[in-house]
């Protein structure tokens, strides 16, 4: 079994800015599909275009309905978004375990979102097979459009092979030649000025600056930049 892609479903939305937003949440996480039900001021909106911040396709393929039945009648299951405590019987899942449901299950899902000011109204929440919460500060349960889209989309994401850019552009460690380097070259500039005195603590004092300049992880362009700020310490001051 293929798991499909949740769709994002803006119910009654107000702000352009805001759908925009939406739009950059979901493509940061590999969500496309956004579907809206009557935006307050109409669609296309010329205000969401830059708040997608470059998000443009996902705004571009937008489906637009007149109410939310239509917007979910091909869905199997629907996730209702709310952090207000309600009278029904239906069951309760967080943005984790919603992700996992829809990984796992075959059909159409979608996630509702309500206007920014109240919600999704009683009749919306009506045509869910579960409500989506977060656990959050019962003082101040409030999530803007987009916060509440991210949590659901990053929770997406996490049952993906997404890549991470902040580990694929890390360059490894320096050699160790580097950093004897870097650590003979400050001790070179330590020694005439008494660092290492009284000579009883030299090897203990070497060793714990060694230690301190080997726990970082330096990588050599790290250890570049050391060398040249000692250079530039060592060099007499300018006039």
């Amino acid at each position: 079994m293929t798991s499909e892609t949740p769709i994002i479903v803006l119910v009654r939305p107000q702000l352009g800015e805001n759908i925009g937003k939406c739009a950059r949440a979901m493509l940061n996480f590999g969500l496309t599909e956004l579907r809206m039900v009557a935006p307050r001021d109409g669609w296309p909106n010329p205000s969401a275009g830059p708040a997608a911040a470059g998000a443009d396709s996902v705004l571009d393929q937008a489906k637009i309905y007149d109410t939310t039945a239509e917007a979910v009648a091909d869905c199997s299951h629907v996730y209702a978004t709310t952090v207000r405590l309600r009278e029904d019987t239906k069951r309760v899942v967080t943005p984790e375990e919603a992700a996992t449901e829809v990984f796992n299950q075959a059909g159409r899902s979608a996630f509702l979102f309500g206007r920014e000011a109240s919600g999704l109204d009683v009749q919306d929440v009506a045509m869910a097979n579960a409500i989506l919460t977060v656990p959050i500060n019962p003082e101040f349960g409030s999530l803007n459009l987009a916060q509440a889209v991210i949590l659901c989309a990053y929770e997406w994401s996490k049952t993906q092979s997404l890549s991470q850019p902040t580990l694929t552009e890390q360059l490894p460690p320096a050699p160790q030649q580097d950093l004897d380097g870097l650590i003979g070259h400050l001790e070179a500039m330590l020694e005439p000025k008494g660092y290492f005195l009284p000579d009883s603590r030299a090897d203990a004092t070497r060793r714990t600056l060694r230690n301190v300049l080997t726990k970082p992880g330096w990588n050599h362009l790290e250890v570049r930049t050391l060398r040249g700020v000692l250079s530039t310490l060592a060099k007499r001051d300018r006039k």
